[in-house]
């Protein structure tokens, strides 16, 4: 029987809107598919995208702010030690910019809807269609959609990648839960905040008490006129601390730091969702028999320690799936063996080579000693540099000895957090 469609997107965020534009323009009948009420209604604002290499996709989306400063910060109940990092060089061209998903999503897919894309919003997909094996389609409801080639694109809980058998049960320790607001504030008092000029923004990544010892860190973005703020935590850690994300989002907004950074602003938004954690371990299934998974959906994400990425690697994703999925059409292959190019295009590129090189970063990001113990040696010992008693000054390299004796850190376990973060990170 003749397909409804050459193509069925499962999921309107950043790399279903990106497959479904590309293979429209290139004249394919596609259907995308969303279950929110509009693109990005599902979807929880704020993030950073590096969107560098990717100007055929975003070029003339809706950004907020221009990300020239990156603070990392690690702090404590009493203390605070950052390192500060500006650089114009990182605005033109921009490295990175925040957006709002719920202003990206709907325009990414009116592009795709532009291209000829049918787009069908408030509609949940149930199950795939399969006909002697191969994905043949979804049913959503009492309806069946017929196509060529289904993509999952529907999230770091995707049911159709999970029920196509691309990935199995969720393993807690390649999973996150993130709880994020945005909070408004007026521009000029933003800027002035978060010393910034014109268009240009700053992103705050932050460890230490900012998650009660959880692994795990928070996080600040700046928009025109709001501040995206949350925590990330590792999923299993979370249950093992008997604590609940919402005690430590509440303890992380609490801290002066960050208090400080938010006063006088109003919550906008609030919400909590599961985010991939793995890296390059926790990579489900990309392709089947007329089956691609992209985006969170296939557990893109990147956790380098400084940065996280997934919004370019959904994007990436896209592009990648969409070239694979054209050839398959145009030889009426669509089979995993040809599909397959899909996996081939997208870890011989920029994405698959930057999982491998952070491979051990997510071993290296759950050592506890981060969370807890570097915090208080690092503000002991500036402490000491920099509080005068009324006593003799003693030489820097005491006060760094006594103040990783006080901290409870072992030596053999500081060099061998070192090297394993050399080698991770």
């Amino acid at each position: 029987m003749t397909p409804d469609f050459d193509v069925a997107v499962v999921g309107a965020g950043i790399a279903g809107n990106v497959v479904a534009r590309q293979l429209a323009n290139a004249g394919r009948e596609v259907v995308l598919i969303e279950r929110g009420e509009t693109p990005g209604s599902k979807n929880l604002s704020g993030g950073v995208l590096f969107g560098r290499g990717l100007e055929e996709v975003f070029d003339g989306a809706p950004v907020e702010r221009r990300i020239t400063r990156h603070v990392l910060q690690t702090l404590k109940a009493e203390a605070s030690v950052g390192l500060d990092y500006a650089d114009a060089r990182l605005g033109s061209p921009a490295n990175a910019v925040s957006v709002l998903r719920a202003k990206l999503d709907p325009w990414l897919a009116s592009r795709a809807e532009e291209a000829g894309a049918t787009v069908l919003t408030g509609v949940r997909v149930d199950s795939v269609l399969r006909d002697e094996g191969r994905v043949v389609g979804v049913r959503a409801g009492e309806d069946d959609l017929t196509a060529r080639v289904v993509v999952a694109a529907d999230g770091i809980n995707s049911f159709v990648a999970k029920d196509a058998g691309l990935r199995g049960p969720d393993d807690p320790a390649h999973l996150g839960l993130g709880v994020k607001a945005v909070v408004a504030l007026p521009r000029t008092v933003l800027a002035d905040r978060f010393r910034l000029a014109g268009d240009e923004g700053a992103s705050y990544a932050v460890v230490g008490d900012a998650t009660l010892g959880v692994p795990g860190g928070g996080f600040l973005y700046t928009n025109l006129d709001s501040v995206s703020v949350g925590i990330v935590v590792r999923l299993d850690a979370l249950a093992a601390s008997g604590r609940s994300s919402a005690e430590v989002f509440e303890h992380f907004c609490d801290h002066p730091f960050v208090g400080g950074l938010l006063q006088g602003g109003e919550v906008v938004e609030y919400g909590a969702h599961l985010v991939a954690e793995g890296g390059l371990r926790g990579l489900g299934g990309l392709v089947g028999d007329g089956i691609v998974a992209v985006g969170d959906a296939a557990g893109l994400t990147i956790n380098t320690g400084l940065t996280i990425r997934g919004m370019d690697l959904a994007a990436a994703s896209g592009l990648a799936a969409a070239r694979a999925i054209e050839a398959a059409l145009a030889a009426s292959d669509v089979s995993k063996a040809s599909l397959d190019a899909y996996r081939r295009d997208l870890m011989s590129g920029v994405v698959g080579r930057d999982l491998t090189t952070y491979a051990r970063t997510p071993g290296v990001l759950a050592r506890p000693r981060l969370y807890d113990d570097y915090g208080r040696l690092l503000a002991d010992a500036l402490r000491g540099a920099f509080a005068h008693d009324g006593t003799p000054r003693r030489p820097l390299r005491s006060v760094v000895r006594g103040a990783l004796k006080g901290s409870g850190v072992r030596a053999k376990d500081l060099v061998g957090d070192l090297w394993a973060g050399v080698r991770g990170l």
